[in-house]
């Protein structure tokens, strides 16, 4: 007989839980709900890789907010969905046209080129957000062999800058893409923070106005890890299974990692955090304005507010609240809430600016 094994651990914690920050929405911890979630899929045995109920259950949470024939691809993290995404939509000698401060081309380290063998085009925009227009610059060349041949037009909702594409803006893109024989792939890291935004269901500016391959997000919006690739349109992919393994991103329990994205997408907890996020950041952004000194860089749409202010006072800031310079020779930095931002964060933060502003 095996003994039951019981609670006891001899972990012990290693942090200071009431420090707080606006660096990043990884920074929070995972959400309640999500704990309880992976203590309920934690007894007992289940199939690996997949093959287990919760991973089975999920596509039919999918199924519901992205049409019958979407189907999920758990993996690992951000990057590996985005990579094993824009390999089931290219061929070897294929590109994907992106904003130039898409997270594929500045924050994933090269992945999406040297482990995904694909090139990027970049683009630059003056918010974060592709148009049309903007893809033409780089969308031509198909039959010239001495050119990566632009096979996809990848966006960001909500952008990397916090800006939001309307439901029109995305149609318009995914229709001229499609137009030009590409696919488009929406890199969702943050998707439930854009949806928020607008008011609107997660379909309306996915499936429902033709987008191919969506890279969900759930770690910066809750989970402990794990995203999943969506693929909207069967006919646009092949391999998937074999391409999320040869990337490196077949979960042996993929159990906890489903789990984990039922526990938002069941209900309605993916919206209520990304509500709360926002909000934190409207209030964050409301209490910027009142201050001279600052200067706020783009739309508040989401969960981030980017600003500019002197040098020397961000850093005085830095050392009571952690959170990074988006240019530092400027002055530009990003603060971000998290589903965990509480008001009194938010007060506490303007209140140390202020004075820091006021030295």
């Amino acid at each position: 007989m095996t003994a039951a094994l019981g609670p006891r651990t001899d972990a012990r914690r290693h942090h200071d839980p009431s420090v707080r920050g606006f660096a990043s929405d990884n920074y929070a911890g995972a959400h309640p709900e999500v704990l309880a979630a992976l203590a309920l899929a934690n007894e007992g045995h289940q199939v690996a890789y997949g093959e287990d109920q919760y991973t089975d259950h999920l596509q039919r949470i999918v199924h519901s907010h992205f049409g019958p024939s979407a189907e999920a691809f758990p993996v690992f993290n951000g990057t590996g969905a985005n990579v094993t995404a824009l390999q089931a939509l290219t061929d070897r000698w294929g590109a994907v046209v992106c904003a130039e401060s898409a997270h594929i081309n500045v924050d994933e380290g090269g992945a999406p080129e040297r482990m995904g063998g694909l090139k990027l085009l970049t683009v630059p925009t003056p918010d974060g957000k592709l148009t049309p227009e903007l893809i033409d610059r780089q969308a031509w060349g198909w039959e010239d062999e001495h050119r990566a041949m632009p096979q996809v037009v990848s966006i960001t909702q909500n952008t990397e800058l916090g800006t939001v594409y309307t439901v029109d803006e995305i149609r318009a893109i995914v229709e001229h893409a499609h137009a030009k024989g590409m696919k488009v792939h929406l890199d969702g890291a943050r998707i439930a923070n854009a949806a928020a935004s607008l008011d609107v269901p997660m379909r309306a500016f996915t499936n429902a106005v033709g987008v191919d391959v969506l890279s969900y997000g759930g770690t910066k919006n809750g989970m402990v890890f794990g995203e999943a690739v969506i693929v909207l349109n069967p006919d646009a992919v092949s391999h998937m299974k074999h391409l999320r393994k040869l990337s490196m991103q077949l979960a042996s329990k993929m159990r906890f990692v489903s789990v984990q994205l039922e526990a938002l997408l069941a209900k309605d907890l993916w919206l209520r955090n990304a509500r709360h996020s926002n909000a934190m950041a409207q209030r964050l952004a409301a209490g910027v304005r009142a201050l001279d000194g600052v200067e706020i860089l783009y739309p508040v749409q989401a969960n981030a507010v980017f600003a500019r202010l002197p040098h020397e006072v961000s850093r005085r800031l830095q050392e009571r609240f952690r959170f990074y310079f988006w240019d530092e020779a400027v002055g530009d930095v990003r603060w971000m809430c998290a589903f965990d931002t509480t008001e009194d964060d938010v007060d506490a933060f303007l209140q140390a600016l202020k004075e820091e502003l006021a030295r």
